[in-house]
């Protein structure tokens, strides 16, 4: 139940989510690519859990041919808005709502941990066509850079959570999608850099699943030390976030 709670969270904060959270670098995309063997142009992809239709996005520049499936009322109000022209349906990964063999591609953009594995795996092979690809992927903070490793602990204690790995899925995950699937399974890990305001920063924090089934009177509290604080490494309040995308790819037979 906390984890249903946590993953229907984000409706509470969608426009905040669309504009505050990190894209995706090019080099994703071109793993994927090469995975299949093709580019992406004309590539059927269901793109589930899409949120606000950040990945989405970025499969369309690619040429793709995108369905987008996403289980919050209000994060599908604001794909809608973003990517008014793309077809979003109501559903979850454990019970796709696409028919049998229809996709070239199913992606995963930070949505994959609110899925029962055991159940969302086999719909995404359910739903692959032969030759097809599962693609998971997560921007995970990069903890080496030392005022993001200390953020990352203030962020813990505030929302009494044990920190989290530095990168996902772990290795036990691809072992388990290759065991399913039969066959390789292809991982990579991805540093990338962007540059955003100090409001942005703080929004892109605010908008994460722990700090939404908060009180939110302790959350402002929290913020406004923690803009205090990175006004002093950022004095021009220009913060430059560093993320490793942690990529996983398995085929379907």
């Amino acid at each position: 139940m906390v984890a249903k709670s946590r993953a229907h969270s984000f409706n509470s904060v969608a426009a905040q989510y669309e504009a505050s959270r990190p894209s995706y670098p090019a080099a994703l995309f071109d793993v994927v690519e090469e995975f299949l063997g093709r580019a992406l142009t004309g590539v059927r992809v269901a793109d589930v859990g899409a949120g606000t239709g950040i990945a989405t996005a970025l499969l369309r520049e690619r040429g793709a041919d995108v369905i987008a499936v996403e289980p919050g009322e209000a994060m599908a109000v604001e794909f809608h808005r973003v990517l008014p022209e793309v077809p979003v349906v109501r559903g979850d990964g454990n019970a796709l709502p696409l028919a049998d063999a229809s996709h070239d591609l199913v992606t995963y953009a930070q949505s994959w941990q609110w899925t029962d594995t055991g159940r969302s795996v086999p719909e995404a092979l359910r739903v692959l066509r032969p030759g097809g690809a599962l693609a998971i992927w997560w921007n995970t903070t990069a903890f080496d850079v030392p005022w993001l490793g200390a953020q990352h602990e203030r962020i813990a204690r505030h929302c009494a959570v044990p920190p989290r790995p530095s990168v996902r899925p772990d290795d036990r995950e691809a072992i388990r999608l290759a065991g399913l699937t039969g066959l390789r399974v292809v991982r990579r890990q991805i540093r990338w850099q962007r540059t955003v305001s100090l409001e942005t920063h703080l929004a892109n924090i605010g908008s994460r699943s722990a700090f939404l089934v908060l009180d939110q009177a302790a959350n402002r509290a929290f913020f406004d030390e923690e803009r205090r604080r990175l006004r002093e490494v950022f004095p021009a309040e220009a913060v430059e976030e560093t993320y490793v995308v942690d990529l996983l790819v398995a085929g379907r037979p």
